[in-house]
């Protein structure tokens, strides 16, 4: 007699959902496309559905990585055009500028290696590693989430298939998590204009790129002379890694803060459930709308919400100093703040990509307190030195704090104090010894 495939609930479970997939349910893929927040595109309509099919076959766990780099890739590269050599030149010959520029507006050294020119699939293909280091909790809380709902949710009659099918799910839906993640990188390659142009270190240490295509877009309507547009850009771009090349301590401060700001996130089950139970496969527009408008990811936890208090402050203080740099750096510029402002109303506002990965992960990259710490650093500039400025960055305990930025004044008194810092433990002895004073019995 045949052997029955029933006989194994996981195996039961994987048809169902390859028939589910296939269409042979009733169901059309572009519609799970659509929920998932994907583009409503036939060639990856085909690649989503053929991506889940080779996921009910994987043995793996989590979220399929290169899933998500050959995502980003593809919609990197459908937009890409070769840059010029001639264009190419003059990006070069702006770097070697604006590192001349730099070295008389601040003390910190120049790199030790050559700024790059990347392609958008180039810019993906560097970056992802940090993106993955940055979603992967989110992801595997999503994977989790999607699980315990589907045990809690399912019918009586598929307990006994489910029970066996966590891993199917998982893989599922780390193939649904990635693929997102690849449209969200590969969109973001076609916005920035640089390495460090979200403020975050995407690039190994000491690493500076500018992205000729996305240079060429940014100034094209400006009404500002070419050059003046590539030579601030070079400028920013060399500040942004100068500093983090001398403050050694700096880029795994920033990358741990926000990986660990990942890890706090607990995806909400409540709206799965709700969906779960209310779910129309011919109407996907309410899981479309959970899983790219930020639903899944509850409110930020009063842990959380300090955690991301003290991340904004230190992408805040980065980011002012990079424009306070800048702006001493291009003076010779006419229109350095006009494009200085474009910067800035840029930043604030963010691309359509940055929304989505706020979304996606629950964490606004773009700091909020932007003007106060450049205000401050200008402060600090015009009060002291750039060489006093730039010292502060030596150590992370002497980097200005949140309120710093709120009263510049002060700090400024403390670097400009001809008294010698007292530490806590000068402090403490002094409390002691003044409390001693007091409970001595006075003398007649």
């Amino acid at each position: 007699m045949a052997e029955d495939s029933r006989e194994n609930p996981e195996d039961e479970f994987r048809d169902m959902l390859r028939e589910f997939l296939s269409g042979n349910a009733g169901f059309d893929p572009a519609q799970l496309a659509g929920a998932a927040g994907l583009p409503n595109d036939p060639a990856l309509v085909a690649q989503l559905m053929s991506q889940l099919q080779n996921a009910l076959q994987s043995s793996g766990e989590g979220v399929n990585w290169n899933l998500a780099l050959e995502q980003a890739k593809q919609h990197a590269t459908r937009s890409s055009v070769v840059s010029l050599p001639a264009e190419r030149s003059q990006l070069e010959q702006a770097l070697h500028v604006a590192s001349l520029w730099l070295d008389e507006a601040t003390s910190i050294s120049e790199l030790t290696s050559t700024p790059r020119l990347l392609s958008r699939t180039e810019w993906v293909t560097e970056t992802m590693p940090v993106w993955t280091q940055f979603t992967e909790p989110v992801a595997t809380s999503i994977a989790n989430a999607l699980t315990e709902v589907l045990q809690e949710q399912a019918p009586e009659e598929f307990s006994n298939m489910i029970a066996g099918a966590s891993q199917l799910m998982r893989n599922l839906g780390g193939t649904l998590f990635a693929m997102q993640l690849g449209q969200v990188v590969g969109q973001l390659s076609t916005e920035v204009v640089s390495g460090g142009d979200i403020g975050v270190p995407l690039l190994d240490e000491a690493q500076a790129a500018l992205i000729p295509q996305n240079v060429a877009a940014f100034g094209a309507g400006l009404d500002i002379p070419e050059d003046e547009v590539r030579l601030y850009l070079a400028v920013r771009e060399l500040a942004h890694a100068r500093l983090f090349r001398h403050a050694k301590w700096l880029r795994m401060h920033v990358l741990s803060s926000i990986t660990e700001f990942a890890r706090g996130i607990r995806i909400d089950t409540e709206p799965l459930e709700e969906l779960a139970a209310s779910f129309d496969p011919s109407n996907p527009q309410e899981l479309r709308d959970a899983l790219t408008n930020g639903a899944l990811i509850p409110p930020k936890s009063p842990e959380q919400l300090a955690a991301l208090g003290r991340l904004e402050t230190m992408l805040a203080l980065i980011e002012g100093w990079v424009d306070v740099v800048t702006a001493q750096a291009t003076t010779r510029l006419p229109h350095a703040a006009a494009i200085a402002e474009t910067v800035r109303r840029r930043r604030a506002t963010g691309g359509p990509a940055e929304s989505a990965f706020a979304t996606l992960v629950g964490l606004e990259l773009r700091p909020r307190r932007l003007r106060e710490a450049a205000a401050m650093w200008q402060t600090v500039t015009d009060a002291t030195d750039s060489d006093i400025r730039d010292d502060l960055w030596a150590h992370p305990d002497i980097l200005p704090t949140a309120e710093d930025i709120d009263d510049p004044a002060a700090l400024v008194a403390r670097l400009t104090s001809t008294e010698p810092a007292r530490d806590d433990i000068d402090k403490a002895i002094e409390d002691l010894l003044n409390d001693s004073g007091e409970d001595r019995p006075r003398e007649e």
